[in-house]
């Protein structure tokens, strides 16, 4: 499968950002998704995750509250609708997609991923 992620840009600190991740090759719903981050000069870190039925969800505490994810199989697309953003969720965000059936934070147990796209929160 192939991951297309678009909708990053420029916000100011409190402000929104709704990041989508199309897929194509293969259809979304056999595989969990997941949204990661990679701040500059810091590790990739787990952000949301997602079942393929969409009916379960999986957060990191440091976006609990402000972030959703969401998929669309009909779409093919997977959604990361980012609220009240913060300097500090400057980062490059990727989706991935897991072959596996239970939601996990650990980026090695995903399978494929998109390119990326760059969210810069300004203060």
């Amino acid at each position: 499968v192939q991951l297309q992620a678009s909708g990053g840009g420029l916000v100011q600190a409190g402000g929104s950002l709704r990041l989508s991740c199309a897929a194509s090759g293969r259809t979304l719903s056999s595989y969990v998704m997941g949204w990661f981050r990679q701040a500059p000069e810091k590790e990739r870190e787990f952000v949301a995750a997602i079942s393929r039925s969409g009916g379960s969800t999986y957060y990191a505490d440091s976006v609990k509250g402000r972030f959703t994810i969401s998929r669309d199989n009909a779409k093919n697309t997977v959604y990361l609708q980012m609220n009240s953003l913060k300097p500090t969720d400057t980062a490059v965000y990727y989706c991935a997609a897991d072959r596996s059936s239970y939601l996990s934070a650990r980026s090695w147990e995903y399978d494929y991923w998109g390119q990326g796209t760059l969210v810069t929160v300004s203060s």
